[in-house]
């Protein structure tokens, strides 16, 4: 898909991405440095793209300005639907969301060019082609991307040069961009400290993302692990961290949607926690869409168990503080895949959103719990 626009009196065309999905904008103007953030918040609110010429840290000056003014509308929003009538949990979450995607899809409308290589053709522009390929692979013909995405491309970069630190592997993992970052530790502790099925040899480890459940299983001895996904960049990140990790021995990656074949003494998965539409490739980490892949996991796990053999489910309640899944439903599929709870073990997050009273959804988030639920076949 391509954008145009008119300047100097000729018409402009280039490729368009967006690795959040949103559709290129339909008005595209050029701006520089004499566009207050006034005009340019009316514009991005009726939809045009703002296609910058001027230097690119003023660019970055002008989005925290179209941010100060989202935050400023939206916080007089919040206070007037709160004198109308108390939202409950559910009605938060979805205006929450609601807000999120408003959000981020006014700030993707200012745009910055890329030369093939990219390249950005504007003043003080920062060298980003280390991080544009590692998101993007090869270059190959200019394109034009919102500042929001790179900025993000930019921070994915770094995550992925330093690495998180796990403490159990006394390790870092070194997550890609587009696949979830391991930066809340209680589901790894979880996974570290829960008690293995007598005679464990093999696993499985479901959606393995970066691979960091795969190392904490190897870690703890199983000879094998077998982790799956279906996802190019998380199978990438997985081996990568699997190789640095010296791991290659034990823990084998392959393309697989839920389970691979076979059965094992272990099988983990740690599904996206809310049911939900994703907005961007991100957040498949987050939101799982009708449940599926938990449901998926359930249903499947049976018939991949080994005599004795136990499936971890690592699962936060946050969607049931939220209203959007019952426990008594979860309960009620692990009941309908022949499936019976042979323990749990349960963890408090402690990252800084569970403790935030500000945060749109502190009620709920403050009353989360991460479980590792225990689960055996019915005999």
């Amino acid at each position: 898909m391509n954008i145009t626009w008119t300047e100097n009196g000729e018409e402009g065309q280039a490729a368009w991405r967006s690795e959040s999905g949103w559709p290129a904008p339909k008005k595209v103007v050029p701006a520089d440095d004499t566009m207050n953030a006034d005009t340019a918040y009316r514009l991005a609110l009726e939809g045009t793209g703002l296609l910058w010429r001027g230097d690119f840290q003023n660019a970055r000056q002008l989005l925290q300005a179209l941010v100060r003014r989202i935050e400023h509308k939206g916080g007089r929003a919040r206070r007037a639907k709160a004198a109308a009538r108390p939202a409950t949990p559910t009605e938060q979450f979805h205006r929450h969301r609601l807000a999120q995607l408003q959000r981020a899809r006014l700030l993707a409308m200012l745009l910055i060019p890329f030369d093939g290589d990219y390249t950005i053709p504007l003043r003080r522009a920062p060298d980003v082609k280390e991080a544009c390929t590692e998101a993007y692979g090869a270059g190959g013909a200019p394109f034009v991307a919102s500042l929001r995405e790179l900025l993000g491309v930019i921070g994915a970069h770094e995550w992925r040069r330093k690495g998180v630190f796990i403490p159990v592997l006394d390790e870092r993992i070194h997550p890609w961009y587009g696949v979830f970052s391991p930066v809340r530790g209680e589901y790894v502790e979880l996974v570290a400290q829960a008690p293995l099925p007598a005679g464990a040899a093999l696993a499985f480890d479901i959606g393995a993302g970066t691979g960091v459940l795969s190392a904490v299983l190897a870690h703890r001895g199983l000879q094998g692990v077998i982790a799956t996904d279906m996802d190019e960049r998380a199978l990438g990140c997985a081996r990568a961290n699997v190789e640095r990790l010296g791991l290659q021995g034990q823990v084998e990656v392959i393309k697989a949607d839920l389970f691979p074949q076979g059965r094992a003494n272990l099988v983990v998965c740690n599904p996206p926690w809310l049911p939900g539409k994703p907005s961007s490739s991100i957040e498949y980490a987050v939101y799982d869409p009708d449940s599926r892949m938990l449901r998926g996991f359930l249903a499947g796990l049976k018939e991949h168990l080994l005599d004795g053999g136990e499936g971890w489910l690592i699962l936060s309640d946050l969607a049931e503080h939220l209203g959007l899944r019952s426990r008594e439903q979860l309960l009620g599929w692990i009941a309908d895949a022949g499936l019976a709870v042979a323990g749990r073990h349960d963890i408090r997050p402690v990252h800084p959103k569970a403790s935030d009273p500000d945060d749109p959804l502190a009620a709920a988030r403050m009353a989360e719990v991460t479980s590792l639920w225990r689960l055996g076949v019915v005999k």
